[in-house]
């Protein structure tokens, strides 16, 4: 006799080149049977990206590999970033019909598709797994009052899901303080293709790449590779470099971006200007090779869920120095064997460590061996386990609840 198939509808925004590689093996494990419902198409045509602020289309598949669906957007103004962006009526049929096991809400309670589907979802009785990444209940931008209204909205919203997926075990924590029982959240770890990002990092040609950079083969290279904007702190890191004055050092800044021209600017005040390069917005395909040829990765944001960016560098051989509000510290950052984790904000200790670390090459090939290991049981296999779990999880409580038992 087969072993059962759970049917799961995955509820999404958009195609994220990220998200793909876990749809692929969710299709491929044998407990699941998974459809995705896309809300909108946006990254699979070329689109303008207002943080970057160039148009970009991802050039690596974001819909191969697994069974989906694009369910029509009737918003009047639709575009992602709006709670009315996403208005997708279609998810109520679907879901009412489809005799799913389990519907996962990835596209975030900000749209009003989410409510949709989880009105339909609870009308049919249907478990409902909620999918976050946060691991702090603060706001990007910081504002207080977002802060709180969030303090009071969280409980209540999370109290809605059956089982919350989070990405990390700081998001663990941060369910467990919002009052969400033990039972009922499982961490999913926040992934990316390891076996893409492996193969491609071990084609680079780390001489050819320096060279386009004018940078010199053996001199000790920081990397920020991500949104040049305000969150993201790439100021912090360039004074911070500055700060650190390590002879024949480097700073690449990979992104794009409203911060790029006073970030040039800064630089060339700074009088770092000669050891500094922009090479704006880099698609997926050439990412490894700024993450090969790069001696360690920095993401000073003041604002990170997780920052999947840790993983590709670390696949490539790249250690990390992340902030404390980064997501990935819990799990991928070990201090002073894959990274470093430094107070958002404290230029003086990131300058410090980049004093530290830069001259030690010897250092940074251990780091660089550990960050790859570190990265080898954190994979898309890993992170479906963990959806089978949670669903199991979801209707055996449905089961229980009904029997009048607990978990």
């Amino acid at each position: 006799m087969s072993e059962r198939r759970y049917r799961v509808l995955v509820v999404s925004s958009h195609p994220i080149q990220y998200a793909a590689p876990v749809f692929r093996e969710m299709a491929a494990h044998p407990k699941m049977e998974v459809l995705v419902a896309y809300c909108s198409m946006q990254g699979v045509a070329r689109t303008m990206d207002p943080d970057f602020g160039v148009e970009v289309v991802w050039d690596v598949p974001l819909l191969d590999g697994y069974p989906w669906i694009h369910v029509q957007n009737r918003s009047l103004r639709p575009g992602l970033g709006r709670f009315f962006g996403l208005v997708n009526p279609g998810l109520w049929k679907m879901i009412r019909k489809g005799a799913f096991d389990a519907i996962v809400l990835l596209t975030g309670y900000v749209y009003a598709s989410f409510w949709i589907a989880l009105a339909a979802a609870k009308s049919r009785k249907v478990p409902v797994l909620f999918g976050t990444d946060a691991h702090e209940i603060t706001s990007r931008d910081g504002k207080a009052w977002k802060t709180s209204i969030k303090k009071w909205l969280w409980p209540h919203l999370f109290n809605l899901a059956d089982v919350v997926l989070v990405a990390s075990t700081g998001g663990v924590n941060l369910m467990r303080s919002l009052g969400i029982p033990k039972e009922r959240v499982v961490l999913t770890s926040n992934v990316v293709d390891n076996n893409w990002w492996l193969d491609h990092s071990a084609r680079v040609n780390r001489a050819v790449v320096r060279a386009a950079w004018g940078v010199p083969q053996d001199a000790p290279v920081v990397l920020f590779c991500g949104k040049l904007q305000p969150w993201k702190r790439p100021q912090d890191l360039l004074h911070a470099f500055a700060r650190a004055g390590v002879e024949r050092s480097y700073l690449i800044f990979a992104g794009d971006g409203p911060l790029r021209p006073i970030l040039e600017a800064e630089a060339v005040s700074l009088g770092v200007s000669d050891r500094v390069r922009f090479l704006g917005f880099i698609n997926q395909l050439r990412l490894p090779d700024a993450y090969s040829s790069s001696s360690i990765l920095v993401l000073p944001s003041q604002y990170e869920a997780f920052g999947l960016v840790v993983n590709e560098a670390m696949l490539c051989g790249c250690p990390a120095i992340v902030s404390d509000h980064v997501g990935a510290k819990f799990d991928l950052v070990g201090e002073g064997e894959t990274g470093f984790v430094f107070p958002v904000g404290d230029i003086a200790a990131l300058a410090a460590i980049l004093r530290e670390m830069l001259p030690a090459r010897k250092r940074l090939i251990q780091m660089s061996n550990a960050a790859r290991e570190r990265m080898r049981p954190w994979s898309p296999p890993k992170n479906v386990e963990g959806i089978v779990e949670a669903v199991e999880r979801a209707l055996r409580c449905r089961k229980n609840s009904r029997g009048g038992n607990a978990f």
